[in-house]
């Protein structure tokens, strides 16, 4: 954003909510992240994310139904990829490597990471990514700091994607996905967005709170579940049960053993 690459190849609202996604696979996710590899000249051959199961549970059921071969614009991360395409060609950078450690994207993305973080660029650990890039290693803390400067900044860049994001929840995550959730009902005065392995972080718009939640487990179907809770319990006047009084849909499902029982629901 801040580069002007995405105003250079003009992505809309939609398309800056999809680099900041997670997204599930829909068929809108996967056409806007093709449109956005048009825009730039190149094709999904480009990207370095693999397919993988889809994250939303209607898309997931379908797919294993009637057995699709899946494409990399599938990846949950696709629309980033798609973005860090465009900033190596903003730059005039190779696009080869692009998702690698020490490429020119990724050195810039750290520079990011280590200012709305507050952590410093040598003490950031870094490792690969399930989608084949890189991903940092930092304190709680930090993460909620850089999610509260988030929240409330008055930066051009953060406004922009801070809007996209509350604007269209759909694209980030897609239906039924708590982010989705969380943030259609918080009605523009929330940002949330999950991470991997247990990982999950939201912001109160605008008035700077950061919230960052780790199962240390991993287990990312508790994380889904203790966001929503934490937000609820904390000082901001805009907790996730927005100001229509409902709270979003929590996940809740059976957990059966192996008998014809139901011993309990989480």
């Amino acid at each position: 954003m801040s580069d002007g690459a995405a105003d250079r190849w003009q992505f809309d609202e939609r398309a800056l909510a999809l680099t900041c996604a997670s997204h599930s696979s829909e068929p809108v996710h996967r056409e806007l992240a093709e449109g956005m590899l048009r825009q730039v000249g190149l094709t999904e051959s480009a990207l370095a994310c693999g397919p993988h199961p889809p994250l939303g549970p209607a898309i997931a059921e379908g797919w294993c139904g009637i057995g699709i071969t899946m494409s990399p614009c599938w990846s949950n991360c696709s629309g980033k990829h798609a973005g860090m395409l465009a900033l190596a060609l903003h730059h005039e950078w190779p696009i080869a490597g692009y998702q690698n450690q020490g490429h020119p994207v990724q050195e810039r993305i750290l520079q990011e990471v280590s200012r709305w973080t507050g952590v410093p660029s040598e003490q950031l650990l870094q490792a690969v990514d399930g989608c084949t890039t890189v991903c940092f290693g930092l304190p709680l803390e930090a993460m909620a700091l850089a999610y509260a400067r988030f929240a409330s900044s008055k930066e051009p860049a953060a406004v922009r994607l801070r809007t996209a994001m509350v604007r269209h929840p759909d694209l980030v995550a897609g239906s039924g996905r708590p982010c989705t959730d969380i943030m259609t009902a918080g009605a523009g005065r929330l940002v949330a967005k999950i991470g991997a392995d247990g990982i999950y972080c939201a912001g109160a718009v605008p008035e700077g709170l950061g919230i960052a939640v780790k199962v240390e487990d991993g287990d990312m179907r508790s994380s889904s579940v203790a966001l929503p809770r934490a937000a609820a319990t904390t000082r901001s006047p805009h907790p996730v049960e927005a100001r229509s009084g409902h709270a979003p849909r929590r996940p809740s499902r059976d957990t059966p053993n192996w008998s014809p029982e139901t011993p309990g629901v989480w």
